[in-house]
């Protein structure tokens, strides 16, 4: 954010300027960290940079804090600075400058909170990206949820991003989704099958092959069964793809490509791939089948990477995920230049994270280009009691029940709304509560809110475009102030550490001190002599409106006028 590093500039001048007075010895002073104060009443901003130098300076930590803040140039952002033990320099910003970026704020409107970065890079995020076998449960929409917010906030930072969708269709999962839906095609016209053990015994299955038998009569009992259940299981992959795509859109979650596993072994990729693996000797034959080397990368043990033609008779099938994730981060990375790949895994692929960086080091790769994000999952509560079952089937929650239930803005807000190390208890009647126990609604409502005070003001014919800002001397007023201009660090913070979570708590905060501004100062009065005030404050509502619209927006939440 532009008042951090003017700020880091400033301190170091005043060290400039002690070096010339002579004050302090002359060395070269090092990135000048500005970080908030965990207590509002040690100021703005601060920084610990006389604790880093103290070595350099020969000085205590303290002193070189006293000898900053006394050689601190004057700046019109500033209203003073003071040294405080061990070794800090506590900034205080200026009331009036303050006041004065509503102005900047109302400016900049939807861009607010965008960065400029240092060096623009692009960047894919990867997430979702289920087995294309069933539809969605909620865990999985919770990887979707943050994947999405990650990107937008990524993109918000200034970068370029690419969304992405991987289609996990090769391998033995098709044809296991093949030989279930054949099986359960038939049986739909009244030809008795024994279903599979490794089958996919869901209710969805069943309702395929009904909608299979219907559509396509006895066309795929005409044909050998191992055909007919490939070419069942491909027509599946392509339907249930679709619907996942209609329930994340749902969700307000969009890809910008979705990436089909099959492709990378179709096109040469992965070949090439294993032989470099190979002419590494990180690739070695043993019960028949091929495995990668991972403990020679440091890693508890080997994987298979091919299984043996004597498991699995297929050549197509023999390749394990850990084949795809080989060929594929060397498509990300090598192939497609992306700065950075961003996966999105649920704690079920722990285990696959190590093999993937080790396969990266072996390549040549920049691991640190990759980063894998692992989050928790979901459990879905009514009343506090856990819910496991679906109502309609029987069997687990689906994301578009959950839709159904609670809305599209509660499915997303709550599911960013912890950190992705925690576990989420989603309770089924909070997200329904209209009232301050539902974080969405409460946050929703602040802009409503809002909104219904400039629309009042604009009937009785008081604008705020006029407002003079420096007229913004409230303490309630000076402490939205300070909460909307604390955006564009909540989006460095996300982008930096990868962690949406940041966002919901952001706007929580900010809707409440909202709701504080208004009960402490009126916004609208039709007294004359209040005319002046009015458009001010109103002009600062006006700020935050726009602030809440911009973090809702990041978030895939709307930002109604009215509720």
């Amino acid at each position: 954010m532009k008042i951090k590093s003017q700020l880091a500039d400033l301190v170091k001048q005043a060290a400039l300027n002690a070096q010339n007075a002579g004050a302090l010895p002359a060395f070269a002073v090092s990135d000048a960290f500005i970080e908030r104060p965990q207590k509002k009443e040690w100021g703005d901003y601060a920084t610990s940079l006389p604790l880093k130098l103290a070595r350099e300076a020969k000085r205590a930590p303290l002193q070189i804090a006293q000898t900053l803040a006394a050689h601190f140039p004057r700046d019109d952002a500033v209203a003073k600075v003071e040294a405080a033990p061990p070794g800090f320099v506590n900034i205080y910003l200026s009331d009036a400058w303050i006041a004065a970026q509503v102005d900047v704020i109302v400016a900049q409107s939807a861009r607010f909170g965008t960065l400029e970065p240092a060096r623009r890079e692009k960047i894919q995020v990867e997430h979702v990206s289920i087995n294309p076998t069933g539809p969605m449960h909620v865990g999985s929409g919770r990887n979707g949820a943050i994947g999405d917010t990650l990107a937008n906030i990524l993109q918000a930072a200034g970068h370029e991003v690419q969304r992405e969708f991987y289609i996990n269709d090769n391998g033995t999962q098709v044809r296991h989704f093949g030989e279930s839906l054949y099986v359960r095609y038939a049986q739909s016209l009244g030809r008795d099958e024994e279903f599979p053990e490794d089958g996919y015994q869901g209710a969805y299955a069943v309702e395929l092959g009904k909608a299979y038998a219907e559509q396509y009569g006895e066309k795929y009992l005409q044909m050998p069964r191992e055909q007919a259940a490939r070419a069942l299981g491909r027509i599946g992959i392509e339907r249930v793809v679709a619907e996942l795509r209609a329930t994340l859109e749902r969700m307000n979650v969009r890809f910008d490509n979705w990436f089909s596993e099959r492709s990378l072994f179709e096109s040469g990729l992965f070949a090439q791939v294993f032989d470099a693996l190979k002419s590494k000797g990180l690739l070695y034959e043993k019960e028949d089948a091929t495995w990668f080397a991972a403990t020679e990368l440091g890693l508890e043990k080997d994987a298979v990477i091919i299984r043996s033609p004597s498991i699995i008779a297929e050549p197509d099938e023999r390749p394990t995920y850990l084949a795809g994730d080989v060929a594929y981060v060397w498509n990300k990375v090598a192939v497609r230049g992306f700065d950075r790949a961003i996966y999105v895994w649920g704690a079920d692929h722990h285990g696959d994270m190590p093999r993937v960086y080790a396969v990266a080091r072996a390549l040549g790769l920049d691991a640190e280009r990759i980063k894998i994000l692992i989050y928790q999952f979901v459990n879905l509560k009514s009343g506090g009691e856990l819910v496991k079952m679906s109502k309609r089937t029987g069997e687990f929650v689906t994301l578009d029940e959950l839709l159904d239930e609670v809305g599209a803005d509660a499915v997303r807000f709550m599911l960013i709304s912890q950190s992705i190390n925690s576990t989420i208890d989603f309770d089924l009647e909070v997200a329904k509560a209209q009232s301050d126990l539902n974080p969405v609604y409460y946050v929703q409502y602040a802009h409503a809110r809002i909104a219904s005070i400039l629309r009042h003001a604009a009937e009785v014919g008081i604008a705020s475009d006029a407002g003079d800002v420096a007229l913004l001397r409230h303490p309630a007023e000076l402490e939205l102030i300070r909460a909307i201009l604390r955006y564009p660090e909540i989006i460095e913070i996300a982008a930096t550490k990868l962690e949406p979570h940041h966002l919901p708590h952001y706007a929580i905060e900010l809707a409440g001190i909202f709701h504080a501004f208004y009960k402490q100062c009126r916004v609208v009065s039709t007294e004359p002599a209040d005319a002046a005030i009015s458009r001010a404050r109103l002009k600062l509502a006006g700020a935050a409106k726009q602030t809440l619209a911009n973090a809702l927006a990041l978030m895939g939440v709307r930002a109604p006028d009215a509720m």
